[in-house]
């Protein structure tokens, strides 16, 4: 059994499309063998190279990523409290 995995017209991944052929089966169209490798946001086939290449912008890449959430509520406060100890240290000199 051989693992296929799906690529619409454009070549772009379909993920969940993947399936199970048996070995002495053709690789239907729109399919192939090569199992697109983990990291990849938009995975696209090359077909001439038999590989997957990225095929996500930067831009696309970066909208996924959540915002930075800033400092948390804890590191806030150790702030402040060391702001504070500053503030006594120099009025105590």
């Amino acid at each position: 059994m051989t693992w296929i995995y799906k690529y619409d017209e454009d070549f772009i991944y379909i993920p969940g499309e993947d399936r199970e052929i048996k070995d002495e089966e053709a690789i239907p169209d729109f399919y192939t063998d090569v199992k697109p490798p983990d990291g990849l946001y938009k995975p696209k086939y090359n077909a001439s190279k038999n590989k997957w290449d990225e095929s996500a912008t930067q831009e696309y890449i970066d909208s996924l990523r959540p915002p930075d959430p800033g400092p948390s509520e804890i590191e806030v406060l150790q702030k402040q409290v060391a702001d504070l100890y500053y503030l006594i240290a120099l009025g105590g000199a």
